[in-house]
């Protein structure tokens, strides 16, 4: 039993400082951003309202952004699943003393180290909480703001407007992909009740694995094509 050590503080260090510079570098760094899944997704949503618009029938588009919808509302709602067990975990730093010390290279931790490895999961989890809820409510203004574009090609306020949509859209997936970001690196922070080492290779390969996503998968290359 052991609170925090001189390693515990370094793996966390390493965890928020791969959250942080990743997440800078690629939602604020313009030269690095354009190269990424998310700005070719973006206008690809920008290309989406501007054929939205000229379309009379928009079932299909209203359809769509119903399915962003399902998807941001079903991560949301798993996250406050989540919250609601990591408060029980916060409750019995027993339990969780005799559960991981039984594990292979895992330290069995004092309830004060307990309860901050356990805080630390609670508020990573709360910030997914709001960016994806914050995502479903832009996605729901989207489909206000489509719903009063002009079908008339004369108008126009039509081009504006359909760019307009075009711009809470991408605000939208903006906070829907920092959401997902927390889930990854939510995933990691569990690393950190077995070992601080398993919370610093997670935190490593959670940014590798965003990165050859956004940067290096075919998804990219077939967006960017």
């Amino acid at each position: 039993m052991h609170s925090l050590t001189l390693l515990d503080w370094l793996a966390f260090g390493v965890f928020a400082a791969s959250w942080a510079i990743y997440s800078t570098l690629v939602d604020r760094h313009p030269a690095l951003r354009r190269r990424s899944v998310i700005a070719a997704m973006d206008e690809h949503r920008r290309r989406w309202m501007r054929v939205m618009a000229t379309r009379d029938n928009r079932i299909m588009d209203t359809n769509i952004v119903g399915n962003l919808m399902n998807s941001t509302s079903f991560l949301a709602n798993t996250a406050i699943f989540i919250l609601g067990g990591l408060v029980a975990m916060l409750g019995s730093p027993e339990l969780g003393a005799r559960v991981f010390g039984a594990l292979p290279f895992a330290t069995a931790p004092d309830p004060a180290a307990w309860e901050m490895k356990i805080a630390l999961l609670l508020l990573i989890f709360v910030r997914a909480f709001f960016e994806l809820t914050w995502a479903l409510r832009q996605f729901n203004y989207c489909s206000i703001v489509m719903g009063g574009i002009s079908q008339d090609p004369q108008d126009p306020g039509q081009a504006h407007h359909a760019e307009m949509a075009a711009k809470v859209a991408n605000r939208a997936a903006g906070h829907f992909n920092s959401g997902l970001r927390a889930y990854y690196f939510g995933l990691a922070a569990l690393a950190w009740i077995l070992h601080p080492l398993a919370l610093i290779l997670a935190s490593l390969l959670v940014m590798r694995e965003l990165y050859r996503r956004e940067f290096r998968s075919v998804v990219r290359e077939a967006l960017r094509s």
